[in-house]
Order: C-alpha cells, then structure tokens, then sequence
C-alpha cells in the first residue's frame, strides 16, 4: 500500500537497507546504537533491518567496543564475501580486467595489451568476454554470484530500453556499437548479472570521490588525462557524476587536427598521443616499436635527465607546452563550473605526475577568473593505474545499495529482450 508520498512499505524497508548498507560500508565497523543518528533511524528500525541484513549474509559482528557503565556494544561490518563484482577498463594501451569482494578487495585480474587492432569491436568484445572468464575461474567464484560487470569506456554512453548501452566512440571510430548486446551474445554469465557500462572519465571520478581524493567535496571536476583527456563533473545535482568531453573544447582555432576529425581541439595538444606525435615532428626519438606509456617514460628522462644528465630541450620544450595546454584548459572547468578541487587521474596523468603538477597549477590560475580560481585546489588522483576498474566495479556496487542489498530478479520469459533485438539489427542481411 502506498502513502502520501506514493512510497509503499516495499519502498520504506529498501531505503531503510540502503541507509544501513551505506552507513557500515564507508564508516563502519558501527554499533547498533551509533547507527540510529547515523542513519536517522529509531533504535527498532534498525535492530529490524541490521536483523534481515545478518540473516541475508550481507552483515556481520566485527568484535565489539566497551560502552558507559553498559554491556560492550557488538560492532557490525558489511560481510566482504557477500558479493562480488568484475570492473573493465577499456584503456588506450590495454583492457584490464579484475574481480572484486563487495569491500573492493581485489581478488584476481587479467590484462589484455592492446596492439594494431586496438579498437576492433570483436577484438575487444574478446578481450572482456575471455577475461571475466579468467578471474571467475582465478578465484573460483560462481559467475551468479557476480552483482554486476561493470566497464569504463572511451566515448559516449547512450542507453534505450531497446538497444541497452550503446557507445559513441567518434575518437576510436565506434559508430553506435551496441556493447551490451554484443558482450550478451556468447557470455557464460547468468541473465541475473547485468553489465553496467560508461564512460571511463566518469568510472575515474566515480572512484575518486568515493575512496580517493574527491571523498568529502560537494562540487569537483576529476580529469583522466591518458592518450587522450576526459572529464567527470561531480556537483550536488549531479552527485555520481557526469562524463563532460572536456577534450573536445576549441583550445585553438583552425589549429591542429584532432583524432575526432575536429581542428583545434585540447586534445589534439595535451592527450599524450598528441604529445608523442608533436616531439616526434620536432626532432624526438622515442623508442621505436614502443608503447605510448613507454614512449612517454622515454620523452620524460630526455627531459628530465638524472643528476649530471642533459636534458633534451625539444622534450622539454613540448612538455611546457603541453602544461600549459592542460593549465588553459582547467580553466575553461574552474570558470565554467566552480568545483572546490579538481583532481588529474590516467595513465599519463600519474606518469607526468608531481613533476608536472606546480606549471599546470600555475597555468591555470593565471588563464582562469580571479575570484573561482582562488577557491580551487589542483591535486593528482590517490586510487593509481587502477581507479578506472575501481570505479566501474562500483557501476554495480552503487545498483546494489540502490536496492537495499537485493540481487536484481531475473528476466521474465516472454518477447526476445532488447539486447536480442539490437544484435539482429545490427547483423548484415
């Protein structure tokens, strides 16, 4: 029966899960009594739902703490092996692929290196498929006990009743690829375990605010800064984050092509591609046959040199280019939207890391308005090489609090379901 509000008992016992979840997950191990004012709760409330929770498996005891002339309070903690998710990075260099307990505990990965037919959609299709196979049978977990698969990908992130997660990738050339349905197609994975697909700047920034450096900020831009550059704009309409293609702003008019097709844009000065590609046309060396992450560590030691070393001046010379392509540009993000810290991730990113850091500050602050400017800090991501599979591996972990901890029912029989009909569609005839 539904209230007032139009919200039904069923409604109520989801939140009232929901908040007792979340409360243990991110401050826990907590006492009963400490989780009514942290919950808002009455004392029977959440002796009813910690109840269910244990029975569910999802809550544990986690020792116990003395209390003011009392019996000691018994410590409750949500159980790690209650479930498990797989989050995918769809990287410029690689696919990784790892397998997570409900605490983000890594359990197993796999990487897969990404060569000539980099972007091919069956190629990386595989690449998932054969992965999430490898971990599952790493750690010998059932796929059904998977909450969710979870992937960041380059591009643009469409989702209809009809087609699923479809990805406009104009960079890497995915034209509408309907990734859900194809990743459907030949999986081993029970109907149950849904995969959970977005833009990998938003996984990034997910990751970042939830256990790295965004926790605690209300409005923040998190930058993936690796071949190319994206952007997850984190503000309170927008609480889990939204993918903005920061990388395809005009930086300059009728200025350099980018890989979209487009002149001038950031990307086509500060992506590390570009970077790579504008020492090579002034005279650099990278190592031939070498990987971008590679060639980037190459280009920085020529910059860079150890003590007593000379230093490559064309290498140097692009690098402070490029820290000021990347400082301009963080200024469009500080005047446009305000954020209180702006946070730089990727492989590149961290790669360039704080050597980099102090003359992107500095740029920044010189391009961007006084007033907004002053209010911001620019810092690099804590989470490493790792916070785009973290933060798709939340992708399912957020569903599952959305549920008070229920596993989603599986799919009626009935008409062929959408991701069905996308693959007819696209098939050739």
């Amino acid at each position: 029966m539904a209230g007032r509000n139009g919200r039904t008992v069923r409604d109520l016992r989801r939140a009232n899960r929901t908040a007792v979840l979340q409360r243990l997950y991110f401050d826990g191990p907590l006492s009963r009594f400490e989780l009514g004012p942290a919950t808002g709760l009455s004392s029977g409330s959440v002796s009813n739902v910690v109840a269910d929770l244990v029975a569910d498996g999802l809550v544990e005891e986690a020792g116990s703490v003395d209390s003011d002339g009392g019996r000691p309070r018994t410590l409750l903690r949500v159980a790690p092996g209650s479930g498990h998710m797989i989050g995918v990075d769809v990287g410029e260099t690689r696919v990784r692929i790892e397998l997570f307990d409900l605490t983000l505990t890594e359990l197993a990965r796999t990487e897969r290196p990404l060569t000539q037919q980099r972007y091919d959609v069956e190629v990386i299709v595989g690449h998932i498929r054969d992965g999430v196979a490898e971990v599952l049978a790493e750690s010998g977990i059932e796929p059904g006990q998977l909450l969710g698969v979870g992937i960041g990908v380059p591009g643009i992130v469409e989702r209809t009743p009809e087609r699923g997660a479809v990805v406009h990738g104009q960079t890497i050339g995915w034209d509408a690829v309907p990734l859900e349905a194809l990743l459907r197609t030949g999986t081993q994975l029970p109907d149950t375990v849904r995969y959970f697909i977005d833009n990998g700047a938003k996984t990034l920034g997910q990751a970042e605010m939830w256990f790295g450096g965004g926790r605690g900020a209300r409005n923040a831009v998190v930058v993936l800064f690796g071949s190319g550059v994206g952007a997850c704009l984190v503000t309170p309409e927008a609480e889990h984050g939204r993918a903005v293609e920061w990388g395809h702003l005009t930086v300059r008019v009728r200025g350099r092509r980018c890989r979209c097709g487009a002149l001038g844009c950031l990307e086509a000065y500060a992506g590390a591609e570009s970077l790579l590609e504008r020492w090579r046309e002034e005279g650099g060396r990278p190592p031939r046959g070498a990987d971008e992450e590679t060639a980037l560590t190459a280009m920085l030691a020529a910059a860079y040199p150890a003590e007593g070393g000379e230093a490559d001046p064309v290498a140097l010379a692009v690098l402070e280019e490029t820290a000021e392509y990347l400082g301009a540009g963080l200024s469009d993000l500080i005047n446009l939207f305000q954020p209180e810290r702006i946070l730089i991730g990727g492989w590149a990113g961290l790669q360039l890391g704080a050597r980099f850091l102090p003359a992107v500050r500095r740029h920044a602050v010189s391009y961007a308005l006084r007033h907004p400017a002053e209010k911001v800090t620019v810092d690099l991501g804590r989470l490493g090489p790792d916070a785009v599979t973290v933060g798709a591996a939340i992708l399912p972990l957020a569903d599952f609090f959305a549920r008070g901890g229920r596993r989603p029912e599986p799919a009626p029989e009935g008409p062929a379901p959408a991701w069905r009909t996308a693959l007819d569609e696209r098939a050739p005839h």
